[in-house]
């Protein structure tokens, strides 16, 4: 449970104070194996999530005599990511042991890099819905590794209070991350919970991109921190930050990022202080709760990793690397708006949903520009806000695809596809599938649908007078019993040509 704070309203919050923020986006790497070890890394395509501590070596354990190893593909995927991100990249880099209890990582610390990361200084060109621009500068993409999972048993919440006891599952424990630290963006104003959105939304656009990252937040692909203070309005002074940890959806990052302005806020105005820390979303209540004081970098005591080598890659190496890079987030977007057809408005309503991978993922795989827009804006987006997860989590752009095909072909009407859909996402198969298990297919034998036009025409004598004497709007009523009578497996459009054509024609 978590108490109920008091929030200022926002537009007042802003008049009075100037939100500061930050954030640390952790990728997974897509790589075979892990960071540090020949463990298959659950991060990769198609890797099965295995039984707990299965997918482990002494490494990962951080067992007596095990010695850590540099994935090689990890650092040529930090680099590209450096280099899309518009960084420079370190002639050479080394890692650091970040010490800290971690109840997850055996070796209780983590291998990182600190003061030598190896990518720096970067800039990332954001895109908001009313066409405003922000350049958010990055300090550093830098090289880690992942912790493992702890599930708390027992109590009402899955969290550690009130927990029975904890299970520890290392399989998560040595991924190869890179987290991006961006510099303090100050200045966003109104737009803070926008650009927060965007900003998250543009970083998965790119490591998508790149093909390094299968960058499913709700997976935990990629997750986000997200810093924020108020300064008084016109101090010129900084404020203490709070860090909302590992928010795991867009909409999330845009919600936390409105919430803690108007809970920091609140404290403020009160002559209350804000306390350094981190924070935990409650995606259910659509609040933030305390989690531990947060540290600075002194108190990990970070020092170089004595059992790795510095990373030296060559100046062929990183050119190389440069040269593959994808087209940038905004030329890409220009391109797929004017390749599409789409209306600035049809466009930026993709966007803002942050569903433009998953439309240009589904017009690859054979839909419509349109109709990837209408089903994935739509419908899957309805179904997604009433589960609050993200839409990308119920259905892949093929199986998108493979809907809108029987609905262009004719064996489905939009509101079959609809049950489909649900279907598919009830883990029932693929459309095809879930079409033959429920048997939702349009009947489309004429013999059939003229039987039940018959039926009605004749149970309603004064509706065929009303369609030969040239009413035909009155053939909605033969219309709508035909369709009740095929359960709505019918094409509305052939069982309207099929009643002015039966009108005619009877006696």
């Amino acid at each position: 449970m978590t108490s109920t704070a008091e929030l200022m309203d926002f537009e007042k919050a802003l008049e009075l104070f100037e939100p500061v923020l930050g954030f640390e986006v952790h990728v997974e790497l897509n790589t075979q194996t892990k960071m540090f070890s020949a463990a298959p890394n659950p991060a990769a395509p198609g890797a099965e999530a295995g039984e707990p501590n299965t997918m482990i070596t002494p490494v990962c354990l951080g067992l007596p005599g095990s010695l850590p190893v540099v994935n090689e593909q990890a650092i040529r995927f930090s680099i590209s990511l450096g280099l899309a991100l518009g960084c420079e990249i370190a002639p050479s880099s080394r890692f650091a042991r970040k010490n800290y209890f971690y109840p997850d990582l055996a070796k209780n610390y983590q291998i990182s890099q600190y003061d030598e990361p190896i990518a720096h200084d970067g800039i990332v060109e954001v895109e908001l819905a009313n066409g405003k621009t922000f350049r958010i500068e990055i300090e550093r993409a830098h090289m880690e590794e992942d912790a493992g999972k702890l599930t708390h048993v027992g109590g009402a919440t899955g969290r550690i209070q009130g927990a029975d006891y904890s299970l520890v599952d290392y399989n998560r424990a040595g991924v190869p991350l890179v987290e991006i630290v961006t510099k303090m963006i100050i200045g966003a104003d109104h737009d803070a919970p926008e650009l927060a959105k965007a900003y998250v939304s543009t970083i998965r656009d790119i490591v998508v991109a790149l093909g390094i990252s299968e960058a499913r937040m709700e997976r935990g692909n990629l997750r986000c921190d997200a810093n924020i203070s108020l300064s008084p309005r016109g101090s010129g002074k900084l404020g203490t930050r709070t860090e909302t940890k590992n928010v795991n959806s867009l909409r999330s990052v845009e919600r936390a990022i409105r919430y803690e302005i108007q809970r920091q806020a609140a404290i403020l105005a009160a002559g209350g202080t804000i306390t350094q820390e981190t924070r935990h979303w409650h995606e259910d209540s659509g609040t933030t709760s305390a989690g531990r004081p947060k540290s600075d970098a002194d108190d990990y005591r970070y020092f170089p990793e004595p059992d790795l080598l510095p990373v030296e890659p060559s100046v062929e190496l990183i050119e190389e690397l440069r040269a593959a890079l994808p087209e940038p987030p905004a030329e890409r977007r220009r391109r797929l708006k004017g390749s599409w057809g789409f209306t600035d408005l049809e466009f930026q309503d993709v966007v803002n949903s942050g569903l433009l991978v998953e439309v240009e993922s589904t017009v690859a795989a054979g839909a419509s520009p349109a109709q990837a827009r209408k089903w994935w804006t739509g419908e899957i987006a309805r179904l997604a806000n009433a589960g609050s997860v993200d839409p990308s989590s119920l259905v892949s752009p093929a199986d998108v695809a493979a809907l809108v095909a029987l609905v262009e072909s004719g064996e489905l009407t939009d509101r079959l596809a609809r049950q489909v859909l649900e279907g598919v996402i009830a883990g029932e198969g693929s459309p095809a599938e879930v079409v033959e298990k429920r048997g939702l297919k349009v009947v489309s034998d004429d013999g059939a649908l003229i039987a039940a036009i018959d039926e009605a025409l004749a149970s309603q004598p004064d509706v065929l007078e009303k369609i030969r004497d040239g009413k035909v709007q009155a053939a909605g009523a033969v219309i709508g019993a035909v369709m009740k009578a095929m359960h709505g497996q019918a094409d509305a459009a052939r069982v309207r040509e099929l009643v002015l054509e039966r009108a005619t024609t009877t006696s």
